[in-house]
């Protein structure tokens, strides 16, 4: 139990850990603090948070000041803050990149109680609207540790990460950037970019209306705050810029396969990728273990999917996740149902085919 906390940004992820707290009975007291008015009273609202304060007063006294505001604001909050913090006072920040903000953390923050955090998990929107209790569940929860950091504080955050069903990985700070760069910064760049891109060429509106699956999935995490996604390239630029580089001879091989009509090329390049992709795990919070997925075909009635559910539910069977793949209006549609093991998903299409239900295993 702690009995202070105070969070420094409440939108969606420290408006998610708030609600994590909370839900798991972590913390005491928990203040909130945003010039965001608007997240402050949702936060309130949702009793995410006890009460609010600014700066100074909110980190009196706290035995954990957490940082969950975009990375190029980290080095000025915590220069205000650092005289009114306890000597013990654990703080952590929730930021995507480490290598600089770390550095300049363990300056300002004497006696190594400064941790840096990252949580791998997040949402295309942000505020505390889109806030959720379960977001950190099984996502992996980075620390990044120094020779200056204080044991007491590192283990402090760890057990925090792992108490609200985090799977915490440590690694130096430069490792975290150049791999944050390659699987999340880069993603994010191509996503503005291929977007740019479209809307650049004739008729952009006309093309967008026809928008399905593949390019809104592909483009979904283009809508994050511009705000963070600033301050992140800027904070780690030359990783950025890396990937960057990796990604033009990549696209720059396909081009000239394309523009040499060398299908022998193309179908390399192509199968190599798609390869690639079948190996990821299937669940997007980060490095989990895959889903075992069954689809179902359902017709359309009320209450179609909490009869599955309740199904499922009655025999034992755990859903993990689900998902409607596709709906039509007075047809019917079909359901993806993710499970944790395969024993599991072989349950299920035993018990679904028992019940003449239409499924299939996916994958």
């Amino acid at each position: 139990m702690i009995n202070r906390c105070a969070i420094i940004g409440v939108g969606l992820m420290g408006g998610s850990m708030a609600l994590a707290l909370n839900e798991r009975k972590l913390a005491q007291t928990i203040v909130g603090c945003d010039i965001n008015k608007e997240n402050i009273k949702m936060a309130l609202a949702a009793g995410a948070i006890h009460e609010s304060a600014g700066l100074e007063a909110a980190v009196r006294n706290a035995e954990l000041v957490l940082l969950a505001t975009p990375v190029g604001t980290t080095t000025a909050i915590l220069c205000e803050i650092k005289d009114y913090l306890n000597p013990g006072t654990v703080v952590t920040d929730m930021g995507s990149t480490k290598q600089t903000v770390v550095e300049q953390a363990e300056e300002i923050i004497q006696g190594g109680w400064f941790v840096g955090g990252h949580p791998m998990a997040g949402a295309e929107t942000s505020g505390f609207d889109g806030a959720d209790p379960y977001l950190f569940e099984n996502a992996y929860y980075l620390l990044t540790p120094t020779c200056a950091t204080n044991p007491s504080a590192l283990n402090f955050v760890r057990q925090l990460a792992e108490a609200i069903g985090a799977l915490v990985v440590e690694m130096p700070p430069s490792r975290h950037d150049l791999v944050a760069a390659t699987i999340s910064h880069l993603p994010h760049l191509v996503a503005a970019a291929l977007v740019d891109a479209v809307a650049l060429m004739p008729d952009s509106e006309g093309a967008l209306a026809f928008a399905a699956g593949g390019f809104r999935d592909t483009t979904r995490i283009a809508a994050g705050s511009p705000e963070m996604w600033r301050d992140i390239f800027l904070s780690n630029h030359v990783r950025v810029l890396d990937a960057l580089g990796f990604y033009r001879r990549a696209i720059t091989e396909m081009e000239l396969a394309i523009k040499n009509r060398d299908s022998d090329k193309i179908y390399e390049i192509l199968s190599h990728a798609s390869n690639l992709r079948k190996g990821l795990p299937v669940k997007s919070k980060g490095y989990l273990p895959n889903i075992y997925e069954v689809v179902v075909t359902v017709p359309d009635r009320p209450g179609i999917i909490a009869m599955l559910a309740g199904l499922l539910g009655d025999a034992g069977i755990n859903i993990y996740e689900i998902e409607i793949l596709r709906a039509r209006e007075g047809y019917g549609g079909t359901i993806r149902i993710g499970f944790a093991t395969p024993e599991e998903q072989q349950q299920a299409i035993e018990l679904l085919q028992q019940k003449n239900i239409r499924c299939r295993r996916k994958g």
